[in-house]
């Protein structure tokens, strides 16, 4: 072989590489807020304090960093988030009196291409001081850099201002899963692109009207303070499944809807969170399920024995759903139809006082309903 030949082939497979690194880059710098042109010293300073990220609009975004004494992590002037990314995340209003807003907005490293399927992610916290939380987050891309001078809401009259602008709007809902004030919680949805999204802005479109909410404390009038963290645009992965599926020529079974199952066959080692393959004939029946049910969702609850502390035992069992959603979302499940939790030791359906109980308790739940986008 000659040593053009060879030179050739690398050039190929690195082009290979290339393209396969590429086709799953995550289109968003400093997607968890990490790198900062300044330690945030005060609220209000999210566009000049954070790297590739500014505000649209004059609402007053804030940045939290544990770099810093007045805007740190876990504390801060909304109550307490430790960072799961790193050290810092942003934080802001989606919903306050007089329909005030904040949002924040990132040119995208790469525009995305027409007809092409992306996935959008990021995860959000609902601040302990916030009195409301909202059902619906708004995800808008746009081919032009966005500036208002404006606090309220930036509704399609304000955008439509910018005619030679174009736009690309999303809405992702849930359940009450945003009311979240400890763990984050993952916000997900996949679009096709039309060819024109180079920025990208996160925050509620709508007035407080339109807004879809609930209330999380009773004299509520402050608002839904949310933190946001590790933002991701990407092309959408393949349908086709990850992982062979274990025992999938079985009859399929039905599962009662809105009722707490309990996985009889995923249980987990002591201070393990490795799913064992004696769990992935039952995990099979739960994908074949939810497969020939498109509209349903899974919410996936993990647990401990009592053996540990209360925070590592969180943790752990956080780790034991994890285990169970990412094994589901491998075999092909979109994970905007999958949610998980952690709640340690919380809730024991056995005696902790034998090894035969805590094994018990060391169980993953799951809940399958109706989607209530």
């Amino acid at each position: 072989m000659t040593k053009f030949s060879i030179g050739r082939i690398l050039f190929l497979l690195m082009g290979m590489f290339c393209s396969l690194s590429l086709k799953s880059q995550n289109r968003v710098e400093n997607p968890s807020f990490e790198s900062y042109l300044n330690c945030p010293e005060r609220l209000g300073n999210f566009s000049t304090d954070v790297k590739g990220w500014s505000t649209p609009t004059e609402g007053s975004t804030d940045y939290f960093h544990g770099c810093s004494a007045q805007m740190g992590t876990p504390e801060n002037f909304n109550g307490s988030q430790p960072a799961d990314f790193g050290q810092g995340y942003a934080g802001l209003y989606l919903y306050a009196p007089d329909d005030y807003r904040e949002y924040f907005q990132t040119k995208l490293l790469r525009p995305l291409q027409k007809g092409v399927k992306y996935s959008v992610s990021f995860y959000v916290s609902l601040a302990e001081r916030s009195d409301f939380a909202i059902k619906e987050f708004g995800v808008l891309f746009a081919k032009d850099k966005l500036s208002f001078p404006i606090k309220k809401e930036l509704s399609k009259k304000h955008l439509y201002q910018q005619k030679s602008n174009s736009y690309n709007y999303l809405e992702i809902g849930y359940s009450n899963f945003y009311s979240d004030t400890k763990d984050w919680i993952p916000v997900h949805t996949q679009f096709v692109a039309k060819g024109t999204e180079q920025y990208l802005i996160i925050g509620n479109f709508k007035s407080n009207a339109r807004t879809r909410l609930f209330k999380t404390k009773r004299n509520a009038k402050q608002g839904a303070y949310y933190y946001v963290d590790m933002v991701e645009v990407s092309e959408a992965e393949s349908d086709i499944p990850k992982h062979k599926i274990v025992g999938s020529g079985t009859e399929s079974k039905t599962f009662q809807l809105d009722k707490i199952h309990v996985f009889q066959d995923v249980l987990f080692s002591f201070d393990e969170a490795k799913l064992l393959e004696t769990s992935k004939n039952e995990l099979a029946e739960i994908y074949t399920y939810l497969s020939q049910n498109r509209a349903l969702h899974i919410s996936i609850s993990g647990y401990t024995d009592s053996v540990g502390s209360k925070k590592y035992n969180r943790m752990l069992s956080k780790k034991r759903a994890k285990a169970v959603a990412e094994y589901l979302i491998g075999l092909g499940i979109d994970k905007a139809r999958v949610v998980w939790k952690g709640h340690g030791g919380e809730n024991p359906i056995a005696d902790n006082t034998t090894a035969e109980g805590r094994k018990r308790n060391r169980r993953v739940e799951f809940m399958i309903s109706n989607s209530t986008l």
